[in-house]
C-alpha cells in the first residue's frame, strides 16, 4: 500500500546516522572542538567568531562583546554567506579565514561547523557555546537599558 509519500532522503538519513546524537557524534569526529578560552583568544588574533542563534535567544541570553567582532549569521542563511563561491557570501568568507561557530550550548554549533568543512573551510564549534562563554566570564555587550 503506498502513502504516496517519498520514503528517500530525510527518512533513509535519520536510519543512517541512527538519530541526532550518532548525527552529532559524526559531525563532532570531524571536528577539533575548542573551549572557550581558545575560542576567546583566536577571536582575538583574528578568527572570525560567527554566532548562528537566533535573534530572540540573543537577546534573552546576551552576546560577545562587540570589541572581539561577533558575527550574526543566523543558522538558516550560514552556508550561503560563508561559501566564496556564493553570490550572498559575506566579505569575510574565504578559504583562508578560520571560522568558529558559537551557538547556545555547543549542539547546533557542531552540526553547522561541520556543514561549513564541508565547503572546504577551515571551521570548528565552541564547546559549551554561548553559556560556557557568559560562565567563563568572558567579554559580553552590556545589555540594552530599560525603556
Amino acid at each position: 500500500m503506498s502513502t504516496g509519500v517519498a520514503t528517500t532522503g530525510v527518512a533513509t538519513a535519520g536510519l543512517r546516522h541512527g538519530g541526532i546524537e550518532a548525527m552529532l557524534a559524526d559531525a563532532r569526529s570531524r571536528l577539533e572542538r575548542i573551549d572557550v578560552e581558545t575560542a576567546y583568544r583566536e577571536a582575538l588574533d583574528g578568527a572570525v567568531l560567527v554566532d548562528i542563534r537566533p535573534a530572540a535567544q540573543r537577546a534573552a541570553e546576551g552576546e560577545v562583546h562587540p570589541a572581539l567582532g561577533p558575527m550574526v549569521v543566523e543558522r538558516n542563511v550560514l552556508e550561503w554567506r560563508f561559501d566564496p563561491r556564493s553570490d550572498a557570501r559575506v566579505p569575510e568568507a574565504s578559504y583562508d579565514a578560520r571560522i568558529l561557530v558559537l551557538c547556545q550550548e555547543g549542539f547546533t554549533s557542531s552540526l553547522a561547523a561541520d556543514s561549513l568543512r564541508s565547503l572546504g573551510l577551515d571551521a570548528t564549534d565552541v564547546v559549551g557555546g554561548f553559556k560556557a562563554w557568559r560562565e567563563a566570564r568572558l567579554p559580553l555587550a552590556c545589555p540594552a537599558a530599560p525603556a
